[in-house]
C-alpha cells in the first residue's frame, strides 16, 4: 500500500502476483490551446496604430486583424489591482490590491498580495496539467518581501508558475533591469554598450521557455503571462528606434490628438456621434508652450513611441517563433494594458520620474541642454500630461483615475483556429476580471472551488467568450464598480457614474458626474442635473458594490505610503540595517529607508594600500548615492538628478583594518555629508537638496552592480579589499508633527488590539 493509501493495484509476495498501478495524471481537455497573455504597462486606449495612433505597431496590427478588438474593456486604473484582477477573476480590493504591491496599510484591501483564496489562473491551469511560464514584470508581492530573504510565499514560482525570468518591481530600468530568475537575483546578461535591452531579453526567455518545453513535452499546452516594461517610464529604447521617430511629434499632442480621433472614426474604434473629450485640466494648447517646452516635450514623446514600436517588434519575433513551431492557430493569444496613459509626467514632463515622486518640477531650459540623452541609458523619462491625453483619446483624464482615460484600455484576442471573424471589433462592456473566467471557459474548464485544499472565493468576472461569434449580442456583464486613490465610479447597464476626488478633501464634497455610456463614448455630456434620480440610483449601487467586493475604508493616500507599512517586524519597522557583504543585490522597498532623513553608513573593511572599490550605492547614473574607496581616498557622491556633490577625505585611507562612515545629517530641505575614519572627521560637504524617494533600483553592498550612481569609477567597480560588515543606522525621518501623528496611529492601532 502506498504511504497515502491511494495505491490502486495489488501487492503480491512478487512482482509476478502483483498487479501496477500508477496514479492518473492531471491532463487539459482534448485539443486545449496554449494561453499567452501579452500585458502592456501605462499603454493608453489609442496607443496602438489599430486603435488609431501614428506609433508604428504593425505586429500588434496583424495580431487585430486577424483577431478581435475590444473597444469597451476596462481595467482598475493601476498597474498591480489590474493584475490581481486578471490572474485571479476577483475584484482588486477583494483580494488586497487596493493600490500597488509596495504598500501595506493594515486593512485587508490593501496587503500588497493576494491571498491563498484567491487562486491564479497559473495555479488552476497547472493544476489541469498545462505548463506555466512567466516573464517579465510581476508588481504582485510585497515589494520589501523581495530581497534574497524573501519570503517568497507570493513571487510568480509560488503562485503557480513553474519558470519565471523577469523583474519583481513596478518599473526598471530598461538597460540596467533588477533582474529575477526564478527565485534568485540575477545581474543582466548585458549592457547597452552591448545591445542589451531588457525587452528583447524578456522575448528571448520567452522563446527559449517555450521551446523547451515543447521539445520535451510536445504534448502538454503551455500557458504563457508575459507583461513588459512597456510603455511604463522609464521610457528608454534602442538608438535606431529613437533616431526613426526624430522630428515626427513637432506639431504637438493638439494636433496629434485631432489626428488619432479621425483615424479611429475611420476604423470604427469609436462609434458614430462620438465627441472628442475637452482637454484635461492643467494641459496647455500646444501653441502657447515655450519653443523649450515644445522641444523638450516632442523629444519625450518620441523616447515612448520608440518604446513601443521597439516592443512591437519583440512581440513579432514571438509570433513568427510560434508559427514556425506550429503552435500560433490554436494559440489563445490576449494582449491588453494594465490602465490608461500616465500622467506621471506632470505638465512639462521629466528627465527623471522620480522628479515626479518627490514633488520636484522638471527645469526644462536645463533639460533641454540634454535632449540627446532622452531614451537613453542616461535617462529616466516619463512624457507630460498633453502626450498621455493623446495617448487616451478621446477620452478623459489618466492612469488612477476612474474616467474612462483611467480605466478604458485595448483588448486584443487572437486564436485562429476558433476566432471566424477575422479584424471584428466588439464593442460590449467588460473588464479585467473577465480574462480569467474566459481563459477556463475557452479551455474548457470551471473556475475550482477548492484548490490546494483552500476554499476559493468566487470569481466575479463574466466569460467573453460569447462575443466570439457575437458582435451584436448584447454584454452580459451587468455592473462593475472601479475605485482609485478615492476616485470612484460604477457601470451600471450602460449608464457610468464618477467621481474625480481631489486628496484630502472630503469625500462628501465629490462631485459625481453621470454619463449614458451607451450614447456617449467619451463621457462629455454630463447628465447629473437632468437625471438626479439615475445618480442616486447609481451612487447607492456603488456603495452595494463597495460592500460586497471590501473596497471599504475609502482612502486617499497614494505615493505617501512608499514611506512602508510600519506593520511590526517588517522591513520598514527597523531603524538598523547589517550587511555581511558579498549579498545579492537588495530591491529598492527591501533596502534601508534612506530618503528625506537624517542617517549613518559604517562599513567594518581591511585593505592593502591598492585597495579601492564601492563600499555601497543606492541607485543609477541618474540619481542616487554612492560610499567608495578611490585612489586611497574615502569618498561619497549625491546624485541628485545628474547634479552631484561628492566629498573626498582630506586625508589617505590606512592600509589594514579602519572603520569608515559617512553621517548624513538633514537639515530641512538640505543635509550635510560627513567623512568619518576610525572615529576622525575627514570632510564634510553641504547637500542643497535632498530627496524623499531616491531611486527604483535598490542597494549594492560591495560593488555598484547596475548602472552606475557616478562617472568617478566604471561600474561595478567592486571593492578589492575585504568588508567584514556595512551597517545602516536610521537617525530620523519625521518632522515633530508628523512624530506625534504617527504615536496617535500607533496608540489607535494597539487599542484596536486590545
Amino acid at each position: 500500500m502506498g504511504q497515502d493509501g491511494s495505491f490502486g493495484g495489488k501487492i503480491g509476495r512478487t512482482v509476478g502476483e502483483s498487479v501496477p498501478w500508477w496514479p492518473e495524471e492531471p491532463t487539459p481537455p482534448a485539443g486545449s490551446p496554449n494561453v499567452v497573455i501579452l500585458l502592456f504597462d501605462d499603454t493608453g486606449f489609442s496607443h496602438l496604430g489599430c486603435y488609431g495612433s501614428s506609433i508604428e505597431t504593425p505586429q500588434i496590427d496583424r495580431l487585430a486583424a486577424a483577431g478581435l478588438r475590444f473597444t469597451n474593456f476596462h481595467t482598475t486604473a493601476l498597474c498591480s489591482p489590474t493584475r490581481a484582477c486578471l490572474l485571479t477573476g476577483r475584484n482588486h480590493h477583494a483580494v488586497g490590491m487596493r493600490a500597488v504591491s509596495n504598500f501595506d496599510t493594515g486593512f485587508p484591501n490593501m496587503r500588497g498580495y493576494l491571498p491563498q483564496s484567491a487562486g491564479t489562473l497559473a495555479e488552476i491551469l497547472r493544476a489541469r496539467g498545462y505548463a506555466t511560464l512567466a516573464t517579465g514584470k510581476w508588481h504582485l508581492a510585497p515589494m520589501e518581501q523581495c530581497s534574497a530573504a524573501g519570503p517568497f510565499n507570493h513571487w510568480p514560482l509560488q503562485r503557480g508558475f513553474e519558470r519565471y525570468y523577469g523583474f519583481l518591481q513596478g518599473e526598471t530600468d530598461q538597460f540596467y533591469p533588477e533582474l529575477t530568475r526564478d527565485n534568485t537575483h540575477i545581474d543582466p546578461p548585458a549592457g547597452p554598450e552591448d545591445g542589451y535591452h531588457v525587452t528583447e531579453d524578456i522575448i528571448e526567455r520567452s522563446i527559449g521557455m517555450i521551446r523547451d518545453q515543447k521539445s520535451l513535452r510536445p504534448e502538454q499546452p503551455f500557458f504563457l503571462y508575459c507583461g513588459f516594461g512597456a510603455t511604463h517610464a522609464p521610457h528608454q529604447a534602442p538608438p535606431e528606434y529613437l533616431a526613426k521617430y526624430r522630428g515626427r511629434f513637432d506639431a504637438g499632442w493638439d494636433a496629434s490628438r485631432e489626428a488619432t480621433f479621425a483615424h479611429q472614426q475611420e476604423l470604427g474604434i469609436v462609434p458614430p456621434g462620438t465627441e472628442l473629450a475637452p482637454r484635461n485640466p492643467g494641459v496647455k494648447p500646444w501653441d502657447e508652450l515655450s519653443d523649450d517646452e515644445r522641444a523638450f516635450a516632442a523629444r519625450l514623446q518620441e523616447a515612448f513611441a520608440a518604446f513601443l514600436d521597439h516592443t512591437d517588434a519583440q512581440i513579432g519575433r514571438l509570433i513568427e517563433f510560434l508559427r514556425e513551431l506550429g503552435q500560433l492557430d490554436n494559440t489563445l493569444l490576449i494582449l491588453l494594458s494594465d490602465n490608461g496613459a500616465s500622467q506621471e509626467g506632470g505638465p512639462t514632463g521629466v528627465f527623471d520620474e522620480f522628479r515626479y515622486f518627490n514633488g520636484i518640477p522638471e527645469d526644462v531650459s536645463r533639460a533641454v541642454e540634454r535632449l540627446d540623452d532622452v531614451g537613453g541609458p542616461d535617462s529616466h523619462t516619463n512624457y507630460p500630461w498633453g502626450w498621455a491625453m493623446a495617448g487616451n483619446t478621446p477620452l478623459k483624464r489618466y492612469k488612477q483615475n476612474t474616467h474612462g482615460g483611467g480605466v478604458r484600455d485595448p483588448l486584443i484576442v487572437h486564436w485562429p483556429a476558433r476566432i471566424r471573424d477575422a479584424g471584428g471589433i466588439r464593442t460590449q462592456f467588460h473588464h479585467v476580471i473577465d480574462i480569467a473566467p474566459s481563459v477556463l471557459e475557452a479551455i474548457g474548464l470551471e473556475a475550482p472551488a477548492e484548490l490546494s485544499g483552500l476554499t476559493q472565493l468566487p470569481m466575479a468576472g463574466t466569460s467573453l467568450v460569447y462575443t466570439f461569434d457575437a458582435a451584436g449580442e448584447p454584454t452580459r456583464k451587468q455592473t462593475q464598480y472601479f475605485e482609485m486613490f478615492g476616485h470612484r465610479g460604477i457601470w451600471h447597464e450602460g449608464w457610468k457614474a464618477v467621481a474625480f476626488h481631489q486628496s484630502g478633501s472630503s469625500f462628501d464634497e465629490d462631485q459625481w458626474e453621470l454619463y449614458h455610456l451607451d450614447e456617449d463614448f467619451s463621457e462629455c455630456r454630463d447628465l447629473a442635473e437632468a437625471e438626479p434620480e439615475k445618480l442616486r440610483e447609481m451612487i447607492d449601487r456603488w456603495w452595494v458594490e463597495a460592500g460586497e467586493y471590501g473596497v471599504l475604508p475609502l482612502d486617499d493616500r497614494s505615493w505617501e505610503l512608499f514611506r512602508g507599512s510600519r506593520r511590526p517586524g517588517t522591513i520598514r519597522s527597523r531603524r538598523e540595517f547589517t550587511y555581511y557583504p558579498p549579498i545579492s543585490h537588495v530591491p529598492a522597498d527591501a533596502s534601508p529607508p534612506l530618503g528625506n532623513r537624517s542617517w549613518i553608513l559604517r562599513a567594518e573593511i581591511e585593505r592593502q594600500a591598492q585597495d579601492q572599490g564601492v563600499l555601497a550605492a543606492i541607485g543609477t547614473r541618474n540619481c542616487g548615492l554612492s560610499f567608495y574607496v578611490k585612489d586611497r581616498r574615502l569618498v561619497f557622491d549625491y546624485n541628485w538628478f545628474h547634479e552631484h556633490t561628492r566629498v573626498v577625505s582630506k586625508r589617505e585611507l590606512p592600509a589594514g583594518a579602519s572603520e569608515v562612515a559617512v553621517h548624513f545629517m538633514r537639515r530641512d530641505e538640505k543635509a550635510e555629508a560627513t567623512l568619518v575614519i576610525d572615529g576622525e572627521e575627514c570632510g564634510a560637504v553641504p547637500i542643497p537638496r535632498i530627496l524623499r524617494m531616491i531611486s527604483s533600483t535598490g542597494l549594492d553592498v560591495g560593488r555598484d552592480g547596475l548602472s552606475g550612481v557616478t562617472d568617478d569609477y566604471a561600474a561595478p567597480f567592486p571593492f578589492s579589499g575585504k568588508i567584514a560588515k556595512v551597517v545602516f543606522e536610521l537617525v530620523s525621518l519625521r518632522s515633530p508633527g508628523e512624530q506625534r501623528a504617527e504615536q496617535e496611529l500607533e496608540a489607535k492601532v494597539q487599542l484596536s488590539r486590545e
